[in-house]
């Protein structure tokens, strides 16, 4: 019987940001804010609110300002008390970690090998059984996705979940897509993935998206793993090299996702926050209506 307890969370994060130069020249892309938190802010408070134990992010020496960002600055909450801002230094200890902590680990992909390197770079940090990975660029807002998937993968008789939406025949190029052949409630069980397929060969629109839940059987795959696309090492090639013999299920979450690796992605992640915010409201009102005028004249 397979363990189910998800213990571990690994953040690839060492990417370079290049689709966000010269913004990401000294500032990690992970780190740019959506409206007014930044993006890794997200992905640690949904791993914190599905109970993980252990983070684990995977970077690159040049961005060491992830972990200035995770840890506990003490000098700058002394700073901020002395400044009378005693409820910002509380938050900022709130949402950091302590120094020494051995619920998060910094682990570093020297060279841009692929997603399926980076996973690998975690394997000696990891805590026993199956393994959550959590892309930071994808934006999930609304329920926890990765805690709505721990949830799921109690009970799927699957030992690798990964989540899936589904998108329009003409997105299926741009995704690894989920061979389907069964489906209860939004769980889908699958024979395989095909990666970034053409409508017409696409086995269905269901598409991964950047979380998964993986058997620990795939630090093993992942190191008998040759390059493939791009000359980098595929995560989706070694979790469809397991698939086989562990199984391979999807899970159709129900939050709203958000491509912020592209401009146009962090813009509607931004808009759409700013739309919830009571404080942006008349600044919305005020481009709608300029660009209204402007469609107008």
């Amino acid at each position: 019987m397979k363990s189910s307890a998800v213990r571990t969370a690994i953040f690839p994060v060492a990417g370079l940001g290049t689709r966000f130069l010269p913004a990401t020249k000294a500032t990690p892309k992970e780190l740019l804010p959506v409206l007014d938190t930044p993006l890794i802010q997200y992905a640690i408070d949904e791993a914190q609110a599905a109970g993980i134990e252990r983070m684990v992010f995977v970077s690159h020496p040049s961005k060491a300002a992830i972990e200035r960002h995770v840890m506990d600055d003490v000098r700058l909450r002394s700073e901020l008390r002395a400044r009378g801002k005693p409820e910002l230094a509380a938050e900022l200890k709130e949402a950091s970690f302590p120094v020494g902590s051995d619920e998060v680990v910094f682990a570093m992909q020297n060279e841009p090998l692929g997603l399926g390197h980076a996973v690998a770079c975690a394997r000696d940090h990891v805590l026993p059984g199956p393994v959550a990975v959590i892309l930071p660029d994808d934006l999930i807002l609304g329920e926890g996705c990765i805690g709505e998937m721990i949830e799921a993968y109690r009970n799927v008789p699957a030992g690798h979940l990964v989540a899936t939406m589904q998108v329009a025949a003409r997105e299926t190029r741009k995704y690894g897509i989920l061979s389907v052949c069964d489906q209860e409630g939004r769980v889908l069980r699958a024979d395989g993935m095909v990666e970034k397929p053409d409508p017409d060969k696409a086995p269905s629109r269901d598409a991964v998206v950047g979380r998964y839940i993986l058997d620990g059987s795939v630090f093993d795959d992942l190191s008998a793993q040759t390059p493939g696309a791009g000359g980098e090492i595929q995560l989706t090639d070694a979790i469809a090299r397991g698939a086989q013999r562990v199984g391979l299920a999807g899970f159709r979450f129900s939050g709203q996702r958000f491509d912020c690796g592209s401009k146009a992605g962090m813009l509607r992640a931004t808009l759409h926050l700013a739309a919830e915010d009571p404080e942006c409201e008349e600044v919305l009102q005020e481009i709608v209506a300029s660009r209204s005028s402007a469609l107008a004249a």
